[in-house]
């Protein structure tokens, strides 16, 4: 089952929700390709939970349409979710049950079973780092190994498109470096991927595409580099070995600032086929060069810009 081979991954279009008076999604439109990684962000309450929540008929809508692989998630949602995994920010497990067979149980809700799922479970266990866990429940899992467990189970009935709910909150930063590169893998092989995330360093990284909602509303939807460039703002820092007696001219042309308590020449939207020349510049006038720093704008800067909180 793979839907219209030329629909896109997802299509919303003009979604609304509301809870009585309350509107929580306020005609949101947007697409996904296929083999996208695909940035969903916002503040809290912003309206991305309850967008994925209606994506994957958590949430029955009030307006609009929602279509996955071209397949009406209302319509033919049988059809619709079975090409959906979501692995949520909060854990849900049955406590009762060892991980092993919280993959398998998981896989009976989209008509699977038998051994090829029991097969599954195992290779899932393998790939997460989890099989010397198969046997145990959910309690007796570190807060690293919960994670694994959701992303697993997620990916037990092979979806075509995973939604990440924050998938690494709360995790240290060893396995957080571990997750993204397995959600490389997964999106070079052909899964798109659908992320929500307060770590906007993790969407800069991952994403190729984002869309940025504030209050219910689409404020943005761009490709990444391109919501970078929106800012276009890089700073130059240059750190010399002494006091500087002046900038040099050249420098002062380009708007250098110099400051002195730590003797850095700092340049503003200097392109980056612009730094030799600057380095030259202070070392034609005899300094040696101790520190030198390149920074752009980051995806945090351009998200404050446009949700104005």
């Amino acid at each position: 089952m793979n839907g219209s081979p030329k629909a896109p991954a997802l299509r919303i279009d003009r979604l609304c929700k509301r809870y009585g008076g309350f509107t929580a999604v306020d005609g949101i439109s947007l697409e996904v390709a296929r083999g996208d990684f695909f940035g969903f962000l916002g503040p809290n309450g912003a309206g991305k939970t309850t967008s994925i929540n209606a994506i994957v008929g958590l949430a029955t809508i009030t307006s609009g349409t929602i279509e996955i692989f071209g397949y009406d998630n209302v319509r033919a949602w049988r059809e619709a979710r079975g090409l959906v995994g979501l692995a949520p920010q909060e854990y849900n497990f049955d406590r009762y049950l060892s991980i092993r067979d919280v993959l398998i149980y998981q896989a009976g809700y989209y008509g699977l079973r038998g051994a090829a799922v029991r097969k599954r479970a195992d290779n899932l266990l393998e790939r997460f780092g989890l099989t010397s866990k198969a046997n145990d429940t959910f309690v007796r899992l570190s807060g690293g190994m919960k994670r694994r467990l959701t992303l697993a189970r997620a990916l037990i009935h092979e979806p075509q498109l995973l939604i990440l709910d924050e998938p690494t909150a709360g995790v240290d930063v060893e396995l957080r470096i571990e997750l993204w590169d397995l959600l490389r893998d997964l999106n070079a092989a052909g899964t798109t991927i659908i992320l929500t995330t307060h770590y906007l360093e993790e969407a800069e990284a991952l994403c190729k595409n984002i869309a940025i909602v504030e209050g219910g509303k689409l404020v943005a939807m761009e490709s990444t580099a391109k919501l970078l460039a929106r800012r276009g703002t890089t700073t130059l820092s240059v750190t010399v070995d002494r006091p500087l007696a002046s900038v040099p001219p050249a420098l002062v042309a380009l708007g250098a600032i110099y400051e002195a308590p730590t003797r850095t020449v700092r340049l503003f939207n200097v392109p980056p086929d612009a730094i030799a020349a600057t380095l030259g510049e202070l070392g034609a006038a005899g300094y040696a060069i101790e520190n030198v720093d390149f920074a752009r704008s980051s995806l945090q800067d351009v998200f404050l810009d446009l949700v104005k909180r």
